[in-house]
């Protein structure tokens, strides 16, 4: 398991992003609640959209994953809602990795408006399982996140505990 996961990161290249990953999206609709406003709980859901688009970017697409054994399940998701989020509105997810582990790792998620102003955040901790265990992250997905290191020294949101 682990020697398929480092390869993906030589087949890829490993060319190093300036700044964090993003991801952009427009508010539909069908995400909006009866005042008009993103349904909260759709925030994650979007937040998902782009964790899957950096693994991919990173060389781990998720359906491979999961097609060899292994999953990155989330552990811990928080939220901070900072303005509302309307149908039409056009967003762009600025993410970062905030923290790695032996086994887990987080990921920092800034929802910002076409003007730049940040309209929520959020965090979520993924830990790698094989088998139905929890396992070391190998080598090259390690490699592969820390592209998305963020400068901070903390993420955007702090004081949370997380797996080994």
């Amino acid at each position: 398991m682990n020697r398929a996961l480092d390869s993906n990161l030589i087949r890829q290249g490993g060319t190093v992003p300036e700044g964090p990953f993003t991801h952009a999206f427009e508010v539909r609709l069908h995400d909006t609640d009866a005042a008009g406003l993103l349904f909260f709980a759709h925030l994650f859901r979007y937040a998902h959209d782009a964790y899957e688009s950096l693994m991919a970017a990173a060389g781990f697409p998720l359906q491979d994953l999961i097609r060899g054994g292994t999953a990155l399940p989330i552990v811990h998701a928080q939220a901070d809602y900072r303005t509302p989020m309307r149908q039409g509105d056009r967003i762009r997810i600025e993410m970062t990795l905030a923290e790695i582990r032996r086994r887990s790792f987080s990921l920092d998620y800034r929802f910002l408006d076409d003007q730049g102003h940040l309209r929520a955040r959020a965090r979520t901790v993924h830990v790698l399982i094989g088998a139905d265990t929890a396992a070391d992250l190998p080598d090259g997905l390690r490699q592969a996140l820390a592209r998305w290191q963020s400068r901070e020294e903390q993420g955007c949101l702090s004081g949370q505990s997380q797996p080994q």
